[in-house]
């Protein structure tokens, strides 16, 4: 029988005439080129990914409602005073909302939460509380609400509601500073070791949360700006 150029040529390759064929369709050149669009996209994903890891995580909604949180001590950062474990039982949180700060990069979250405690005349909560406050203080915050401070850390301030507060007594409510490339943060958070009337009370305790969140931005807008003095 007589071979044919076509023959031959597929023949020299060493593959079977239909194998050659099919690698010159167009799904075939698809396939190849799938590696190389992979490889151009792969770096764009990756910042992706990495851009999504790094945001904020966001912030609570005034209507969340409360959960219960376990006396461990692997939460201490939500305790009465160091942690729930110092509290009886379980305790129950209330609401935790995060308020950006603006970029401040030279200034770390301790400066600007002794801003706020070596300052706090400064801010529209302050009602008649002194213009330094310090642990162990009593004071009443805007309204004629009692308070205590609880503990000042490094980068929180953590108060407590005293008998006679609108919205009862033994709620504790800590203010936490952080920074991320520059970016800071403030996250509010608040929970009790016992229910109050109010907390009970569905209209009250949705009211106190939305009326929380309002109070603690502007508080953050007044450091937004004395940040940069801190």
């Amino acid at each position: 029988m007589r071979t044919t150029p076509r023959a031959r040529r597929h023949a020299s390759h060493g593959c079977p005439q239909g194998v050659a064929d099919r690698a010159d369709t167009p799904g075939s050149r698809a396939v190849a080129a799938f590696p190389r669009t992979a490889a151009r996209r792969a770096p764009v994903v990756l910042l992706a990914v990495s851009l999504v890891l790094a945001a904020p995580s966001p912030s609570s909604h005034a209507g969340t409602p409360p959960m219960r949180l376990s006396s461990s001590r692997g939460a201490v950062a939500e305790g009465c005073d160091d942690g729930p474990a110092s509290c009886h039982g379980d305790v129950t949180s209330l609401y935790r909302y995060g308020y950006s700060l603006g970029v401040h990069p030279f200034t770390s979250p301790h400066d600007v939460r002794r801003q706020l405690t070596d300052h706090f005349w400064l801010f529209p909560v302050s009602g008649g509380c002194p213009a330094r406050i310090r642990p162990g203080d009593t004071c009443e915050l805007l309204g004629g609400n009692p308070i205590r401070v609880e503990a000042v850390g490094r980068t929180w301030l953590q108060i407590a509601t005293l008998p006679g507060h609108d919205l009862g007594e033994g709620l504790h409510i800590r203010f936490a500073f952080t920074r991320s490339f520059g970016f800071h943060y403030l996250v509010v958070s608040a929970w009790q070791d016992r229910p109050t009337r109010c907390t009970q009370g569905v209209l009250c305790a949705t009211a106190s949360r939305a009326g929380a969140w309002v109070l603690w931005r502007v508080l953050s807008g007044t450091l937004t700006i004395t940040a940069y003095a801190a």
